[in-house]
């Protein structure tokens, strides 16, 4: 989509325009525009459509041309709703919402590396947040952090994330796997930066005005400014939140090992269900299917499932893996002295808990691993 502030009208291109589901209205054949380089073009019809951009979507009349470009933002268009073009900051805005525009020359711009800005140590099988520098300043604003595949970094992930390369210091996440703890000397490669050729800021499917007043019921020592202000918080991060018992989200940061040595495979036939159970559990499997948490699976390896109630009268869909868990050779993971923690929180007034909606299933298992937590089911085997 192209912003022309030179364009007095609004224009979509005309094979996209038919491929739209609102009416065009052809219009008359002695209508046409002038072009910047002084040729006209003829305007095949006009139809009202909504036009997204930044969060919200803005209905519009639209002239169809033969046109270059998909879709020509004209004047019309950022006078009707009130639009400023800043071109210092590159970026348009409207309400509040900043909007960042990009030139088509960011396409052929190559990536960059990043640098530790300073000397840091990550401890063993731990993250930490690293502060970075662009190795080729001004080179383009917004970048995706990346692993650095030109240097050997074993044991060591990096989180994708979007970045703005125009402050000061590019924030990496890193993840040290190892159980040494990872130096990292100033100016050492900690990232790449692929050049990001388009954002687009789409709404969430779900009303954060529905799930945030319960959540600030709770804070009625604060005043209204003050909850004005987590509510603003809650907004801008409402799609960290899980929304109903489907939405469970993922984490690609580690995947979780099950090491069973050489031990051959377990393989446990299915226990028998109550008829009323069969159904339940019928429906608890194809909704975990068609929000892919669980897969078709094939191996040597089941367990079977268990149907458990809950304390709200729904029901757990669980897997018992015992016989699994037995031969699972597990992790020496040293968790913090309760006391240690308890002395950290002297002096403060406020606590926060963050917990997961379903931790289980939010971690990824390696593929070489993901048969063994197969389940089965009536005649299929699947597996988380």
């Amino acid at each position: 989509m192209l912003v022309d502030t030179g364009a007095n009208v609004t224009l979509l291109r005309t094979d996209l325009a038919q491929k739209l589901k609102e009416q065009l209205i052809y219009t008359g054949p002695n209508i046409s525009l002038k072009t910047a380089t002084g040729e006209k073009t003829e305007v095949r019809g006009k139809l009202d459509a909504s036009i997204e951009c930044g969060s919200r979507k803005f209905h519009h009349r639209i002239y169809v041309a033969d046109v270059t470009d998909p879709c020509i933002l004209g004047l019309d268009f950022l006078k009707k709703f009130n639009f400023t073009v800043d071109l210092e900051k590159n970026e348009i805005r409207t309400g509040g919402e900043e909007i960042p525009l990009f030139s088509a020359s960011v396409q052929n711009l190559k990536s960059c590396s990043v640098l530790a800005k300073k000397r840091t140590i990550i401890p063993a099988r731990s993250e930490c947040l690293i502060q970075g520098v662009p190795e080729v300043p001004e080179q383009f604003r917004y970048a995706v952090t990346d692993f650095p595949s030109q240097v050997s970094q074993k044991g060591v992930l990096v989180a994708a994330a979007l970045v703005d390369l125009e402050r000061e210091a590019i924030p990496v996440r890193v993840l040290n796997l190892n159980n040494k703890p990872k130096i990292l000397v100033e100016g050492a490669v900690i990232a790449t930066c692929e050049p990001v050729v388009d954002i687009v800021v789409r709404p969430q499917e779900f009303s954060g005005e529905q799930h945030l007043p319960s959540s600030l019921d709770n804070l009625k020592i604060l005043d209204e400014r003050q909850r004005t202000a987590v509510r603003k918080l809650l907004k801008e991060f409402q799609n960290l939140f899980s929304t109903c018992d489907a939405d469970v989200g993922r984490c690609n940061m580690t995947q979780h090992r099950i090491n069973t040595g050489d031990h051959p495979p377990i393989k446990q036939y299915p226990r028998r269900l109550p008829l009323a159970k069969k159904e339940e559990a019928d429906n608890l499997v194809k909704e975990m299917i068609d929000n892919t948490i669980i897969e078709e699976s094939s191996g040597p390896w089941a367990s079977p499932i268990v149907l458990v109630k809950k304390k709200d009268g729904s029901t757990r869909f669980c897997v018992d893996y015992r016989k699994l868990n037995e031969i699972t050779k597990k992790d020496s993971y040293p968790l913090p002295r309760i006391d240690d923690s308890l002395d950290a929180l002297n002096g403060s007034q406020w606590f926060t808990t963050l917990d997961l909606k379903s931790g289980y299933l939010q971690v990824e298992i390696l593929p070489e691993d993901r048969e063994k937590d197969s389940f089965h089911h009536r005649t299929r085997t699947l597996a988380i």
